[in-house]
């Protein structure tokens, strides 16, 4: 057999939509970042004013999270070498785990390597044959993934539509009463910036008798009292059963949690495969983790912060006949509707001086192609103003703007 021939390897070898894109000049992806300021970064040798970060709070270079970390660093050295099960769980996960619980307001905590571990890693150990999971079509990758190892014991999962009650509601009226069921939802949905309907979840668990888990990544940080998210912001705090977030957007550093009951969270963390075949969250990662979310807890404007900011560009592209999904987060997505014209876009605004995230097919329904743009707490009305600037430029340049733009939901 030829290389061509053998299986899987042939895939790669007919994959080349990459290599068409690099060949036109307005390939969006892994492009390196050479320098950063947070609201500023240097690329290809020139400052670009950062709008696709996840960076929500701009915690990565403030100087008491990068002290924590080098101070970690110095301690306990590189890596732990070995999973939290065994000899990689050091004084600064548990310290970094008491402290989530408390500010959550959860009996417990549960610390993960990556964000995307937590999603999957939580998921799996609580379901068996026969169970039942429902899922937002729009929830995150690692949700998908979590969901897939279930479907693989005999658990049914059933994919509702997004955000959508009613939907919700006529599939869970299908399942046995006596079966065990947990809805799972992403807080804030990470491609296109949308709230969950937290109060429609939690009714429908408790008419229905399922459990709940939201996956908030995008909403920690961001909304809520305090900044303790999604499920805060709606006082739903004692009604969802688990939480699962990240490090990696507002906590400034790499790795994830989980928060719940006691019980649960021990359960979990002598049954997931995620945390105890994975080495554990580095100790800088834990540090710098663990001051980002001392600031959080000082300087709870911050969260205000990042939302007013999201605004001011929302309303500001909407005003200039830029088709804007509403939302409160700090994602404020543009929908281009085009491969190939959302690449193009994404180039000229790059060479403007502007950096944004390209989402297109199948990350996106067909027609919603989109600017994935979002906003930190530490960018400056001169960074939003000039972000605003760059996108009118092109967009006049391109046609893209319709002068009566209605907010798409």
């Amino acid at each position: 057999l030829s290389l061509h021939d053998a299986l899987p390897i042939y895939k790669c070898l007919d994959f080349n939509a990459a290599d068409e894109t690099k060949e036109k000049g307005i390939y969006p992806y892994f492009r390196p970042i050479q320098e950063s300021e947070g609201p500023v970064v240097k690329m290809e040798g020139r400052k670009v004013v950062m709008a696709g970060s996840n960076n929500y709070l701009g915690l990565t270079s403030h100087p008491k999270v990068k002290e924590a970390a080098i101070a970690a660093l110095d301690k306990y050295g590189s890596s732990c070498s070995g999973s939290r099960f065994l000899t990689g769980t050091i004084d600064l996960h548990i310290e970094l785990e008491h402290k989530i619980a408390k500010f959550m307001g959860k009996e417990s905590a549960l610390l993960f390597s990556t964000g995307y571990q937590a999603g999957q890693g939580v998921i799996f150990p609580l379901i068996s044959k026969g169970d039942y999971i429902l899922s937002d079509k729009d929830n995150h990758a690692s949700i998908v993934a979590g969901n897939l190892m279930c479907a693989a014991v005999g658990a049914n999962i059933i994919r509702y539509k997004h955000n959508d009650m009613k939907d919700l509601e006529n599939r869970l009226q299908k399942i046995p009463a006596e079966a065990n069921k947990l809805i799972v939802t992403d807080g804030v949905f990470s491609a296109h910036g949308l709230v969950v309907d937290m109060k429609g979840i939690v009714a429908l668990a408790k008419q229905y008798g399922a459990q709940t888990l939201v996956d908030d990544a995008h909403g920690f940080g961001v909304l809520g009292p305090l900044g303790k998210g999604t499920v805060h912001h709606f006082g739903a705090e004692n009604d969802v059963d688990l939480i699962v977030c990240t490090f990696s957007k507002t906590l400034a550093s790499i790795g994830g949690f989980v928060v719940g009951d006691e019980r649960v969270i021990n359960y979990l963390g002598h049954k997931s495969p995620a945390l105890i075949f994975s080495a554990s969250p580095t100790p800088a990662s834990v540090a710098a983790a663990s001051a980002a979310l001392d600031i959080l807890i000082e300087q709870p404007e911050l969260a205000t912060k990042v939302r007013k900011n999201a605004d001011r560009v929302r309303v500001g592209l909407r005003e200039a006949g830029y088709q804007v999904i509403d939302g409160d987060a700090a994602i404020v997505p543009v929908i281009i509707g085009d491969d190939e014209k959302t690449f193009t876009i994404w180039k000229m605004l790059y060479d403007e001086g502007v950096f944004v995230n390209a989402f297109i097919s199948p990350a996106t329904p067909p027609g919603m192609q989109m600017l994935r743009t979002s906003y930190m707490a530490s960018h400056e009305d001169k960074h939003l103003d000039f972000i605003i600037e760059k996108f009118v430029k092109v967009g006049k340049q391109l046609d893209l703007l319709n002068h009566d733009p209605k907010p798409l939901h």
